[in-house]
């Protein structure tokens, strides 16, 4: 199906008629930025088909504030070797007709006839639904539901279906589905489709898991009378034992003790603590005494060493006044070479470009010659150029009729050998010289010859006979061979050739001539871009520079013979001004060095002589000794605290406090729980001599036996049940797998279409197809080899991507099996990477060479290398007002634009 022409008028926001004519039978590809009307375009060609004529289901169509609109939407196509031509409109004027070769169709009748062809319903009431479409639901995608294929495809699924099994006939043959169907309903009344018991077998099976449970709770409540049995013995001896010794008693008495011995490590603790602070206070205060001795003592040491900070100052100052003399020498050296380098690289440059401008003549002299020889390649150039020309002119030749030459001789090809293969074939077979005549040819010996119709045949003594090949459409093909020939004829005549391979040999040679031309072109361009008198003003352009430079070359003075290279005196200048450079900033941080070590020399004279001043004082002297004092009293104070915490802490330790804790908390703790024990135990007493005389009268051993006996009657009949389900689900499995041979024989064409563009996309992948033809697992190469999963788990644009090629295989399918395919993109693929979508590209171009597709997008910079013409909307909408305005000049209506 290709659609030729699509008109739309009163649709939403195209009040005014829009046309989009010169649909092409690959890809179209329209553009336009949001809201310019590229879904209401898509609306309005499924609306043509989907919707009923008089159904108000078309009220999306409707333009806004328009209670009197009548959508009216036009569509020209072709379908099976005809053309079709469909009119609709809706609301306001409810009609619908369609022209099909010459045959007038309107209304439901119409309106069916489209819905037979494309394979799609009409809604019994209200608008269209998804569930009605068909394949015009699979292959039209809509804006954001290109990643939704499962639905889409179960709404298909029936002419999917319907294809595949006009392709493969006997293969989908279901003569196996009554015994499937049989064994699965005898399966099904023992077991679920899950497999598990159901009916009698899953009654059989409760009622055994309930005896077995009932008999697994005898054996545990006679087990337990024992047990009860054997405990109230020992408790009662336990009891009788405590009412006698009273243990608690003695625990009691433990705790006590130990609790005693506690209080008095206590008071130990807390003297010890109050010593310990004493004797911290006291390390304090010699701390801080020691302190202030060792800082007087260090100031003793600071003196001799700023003594000797003053000599290394003197030292220093003394060196580097002894290298300013040398360093003066140095700058006047450098200051001097400086000037000399300047004076030689003025002398270099001047002869320097003595030499650029003799060089600048010779190139000029070289490149006005090539510029000749240019301009005598062009001449030539463009003389064959114009010569093969004309030769194009004189022997050209259509390729279009070429082409529709080329399809008519294998149309007539294929008609002659199914003519010669359904014709009556007479062979014949004569003895000596026996002779028959078939209408006007005399025949003899052995041989054979078709007849395509009524042919007299005379046998000479016998008699007459006359022939009439059987067959219907033996008829039919005469006649198309005869129109065929004609067709055929009147092309051959058209190009001016006998036969087509004297078309293909002129069509050859007119190939070459536009190659040649093609070649000479490029020739002319390269050797002359902006043409041959472009080239020869440039020429002489180049004459005039070239008598500039001579001149400006004699006005310079000869260079002289000493000087030297323009680099070599730019590089011994670079040298002499970095070693001016050098020697200056040598000067200069001698000078700043030498302030320095002046500065330092002075300053560590004071500081030696201020300290040595304060270490000769009377009054410090006099404090040091009382400082001696102070710390020799805090020594023995220290000593003395220490010596009394030792041996109070020797006493605590050999008390050990935690264990006497650890024994208050266990003698405490085994007091009471012995106390409880023993109440326990009497509780425990009386409530085990109740339930064991409870116990002795219900018979438990009497209860057991007769359970025993009706658990092996259940066994039994479940076993017989059983064994019979598990055969059942055998041999149902057994026919399934074969069921599914066929099954998967019956997906391998759609296979097939799948992988061919998956691989596209995933090189080396494959997907699998499930009973409903939906794409399933799919398994491709990842980073940890080979990856399977379902294609429902992939993100959002994989799916997107997944979508589309599904739905191409799903037209390769049924462009196979004869059924009509039209494929709408709505914005597709926007959720794709670059690299991604470059694959996608290459899949839809592969597609267009078998179908029509229409790709509305507004993002018209991705899919600038589809390799089709891409076209506005809105120069289309533009082009449209404007036609509106020729014809109805003096309108005052102007069309309203809506979203």
């Amino acid at each position: 199906m290709k659609l030729q022409r699509v008109r739309i008028e009163q649709v939403r926001q195209f009040r005014q008629p829009l046309e989009l004519p010169q649909l092409t039978a690959g890809l179209n590809l329209f553009y336009g930025p949001n809201e310019s009307g590229k879904s209401t375009l898509v609306q309005a060609i499924r609306s043509a088909f989907f919707e009923r004529h008089r159904s108000n289901g078309a009220e999306h169509l409707r333009p806004w504030g328009d209670s009197a609109a009548a959508p009216s939407i036009e569509i020209h196509f072709t379908s099976q070797r005809q053309d079709w031509q469909l009119h609709k409109s809706f609301l306001a004027t409810k009609r619908c007709d369609l022209q099909v070769a010459g045959q007038a169709f309107s209304g439901e009748e119409a309106e069916d006839k489209l819905a037979d062809l494309l394979g799609f319903q009409y809604a019994s009431r209200g608008a269209s639904q998804d569930r009605h479409w068909g394949i015009p639901g699979l292959l039209w995608v809509e804006q954001g539901s290109g990643q939704d294929i499962e639905a889409a495809a179960q709404h298909a699924g029936d002419h999917l279906q319907a294809a595949l099994h006009s392709m493969l006939g006997e293969v989908a043959s279901s003569g196996g589905d009554d015994l499937i169907q049989t064994v699965a309903a005898q399966r099904s009344n023992l077991l679920t489709p899950t497999g598990k018991p159901r009916g009698e077998y899953a009654t059989l099976a409760t009622r055994k898991a309930e005896l077995s449970a009932g008999l697994a709770t005898l054996e545990q409540r006679i087990g337990q009378y024992q047990a009860q049995v054997d405990r109230l013995g020992e408790l009662r001896q336990q009891h009788q034992r405590d009412e006698h010794q009273q243990p608690w008693l003695a625990a009691r008495q433990q705790y006590e003790e130990a609790q005693r011995r506690h209080r008095q490590v206590e008071q130990w603790q807390q003297e010890q603590q109050q010593e310990q602070q004493a004797l911290n206070n006291h390390t304090q205060t010699l701390g801080l005494l020691r302190e202030q001795q060792s800082q007087a003592r260090s100031q003793v040491d600071k003196l001799e060493q700023r003594h000797q900070e003053y000599i290394r100052a003197q030292e220093s100052l003394a060196s580097l006044s002894a290298q300013s003399p040398q360093i003066e020498a140095r700058l006047q050296h450098a200051q001097s070479a400086y000037s000399r380098a300047l004076e030689k690289v003025a002398l270099a440059r001047q002869q320097q470009q003595h030499g650029q401008l003799a060089d600048s003549v010779s190139q000029l002299e070289r490149q006005i010659a090539g510029l000749s020889d240019r301009l005598a390649k062009a001449r030539e150039h463009q003389e064959t150029l114009e010569q093969t020309r004309q030769v194009q002119r004189q022997d050209a030749i259509d390729p279009d009729t070429l082409a529709n030459l080329r399809q008519c001789q294998r149309q007539l090809d294929e008609a002659s050998i199914r003519s010669n293969a359904i014709a009556t074939r007479l062979r014949y077979h004569l003895e000596g010289n026996q002779t028959f005549t078939l209408e006007d040819t005399l025949l003899r010996g052995t041989g054979e010859t078709l007849l395509l119709e009524e042919t007299r045949l005379v046998i000479p003594g016998v008699g007459e006979l006359q022939i009439t090949p059987g067959g219907e459409d033996l008829g039919r093909l005469q006649r198309q061979l005869a129109r065929l020939t004609d067709e055929r004829n009147r092309q051959l005549h058209a190009l001016a050739v006998a036969s087509l391979a004297e078309g293909e040999q002129k069509a050859e040679r007119q190939a070459e001539r536009l190659r040649t031309i093609k070649t000479r072109e490029q020739l002319l361009t390269s050797v002359a871009p902006e043409g041959i008198d472009a080239l020869r003003a440039h020429q002489q352009t180049e004459y005039i520079r070239l008598e500039q430079l001579r001149a400006r070359l004699a006005a310079l003075p000869v260079a002289s013979a000493t000087a030297l290279p323009l680099d070599q005196a730019e590089t011994q200048q670079a040298e002499r001004e970095q070693q001016l450079a050098d020697a200056e900033q040598q000067h200069q941080r001698h000078q700043q060095s030498l302030a320095m070590a002046t500065q330092r020399t002075q300053a560590a004279q004071q500081e030696w002589q201020q300290l040595q001043r304060e270490l000769e004082d009377p009054k410090r002297q006099q404090l040091q000794h009382t400082l001696a004092q102070n710390i020799r009293s805090a020594e023995e104070d220290s000593s003395r605290l220490q010596a009394a915490i030792d041996l109070r802490q020797t006493r605590i330790d050999e008390a050990r406090p935690d264990l006497l804790q650890q024994d208050m908390v266990r003698f405490k703790t085994s007091a009471e729980q012995l106390e409880r024990a023993h109440q326990s135990r009497a509780l425990e007493l009386a409530r085990l001599q109740s339930a064991l005389e409870t116990l002795g009268g219900e018979g438990l051993e009497e209860l057991r036996d007769q359970q025993t006996a009706n658990l092996e009657r259940v066994e039994r009949r479940y076993q017989e049940l059983r064994r019979r389900a598990e055969a059942l689900d055998l041999l149902l499995g057994l026919l399934q797998d074969k069921r599914q041979e066929l099954t998967r024989r019956l997906q391998a064409p759609l296979q097939k279409h799948l992988h061919h563009y998956l691989r596209m996309l995933f090189p080396q992948a494959s997907i699998e197809v499930d009973d409903r033809l939906i794409p399933g697992q799919m398994t491709r190469s990842g980073r940890q080899g080979q990856e399977t999963g379902e294609v429902r788990a992939l993100s959002f644009g994989a799916r997107e991507q997944m979508g589309l090629i599904s739905r191409l295989a799903y037209a390769d399918l049924l462009q196979e099996a004869g059924r009509p395919t039209l494929i709408i993109l709505d914005d597709t693929l926007v959720h794709s990477d670059v690299t991604r979508l470059a694959k996608m590209k290459r899949i839809l171009f592969d597609a267009s060479q078998r179908h029509q597709i229409l790709l509305f997008t507004c993002h018209p910079d991705q899919w600038q290398d589809l390799g089709v013409q891409p076209r506005d909307l809105e120069a289309i909408k533009s082009q449209a007002l404007s036609e509106v305005a020729v014809q109805s000049p003096h309108s005052t209506r102007s069309p309203t634009t809506m979203p």
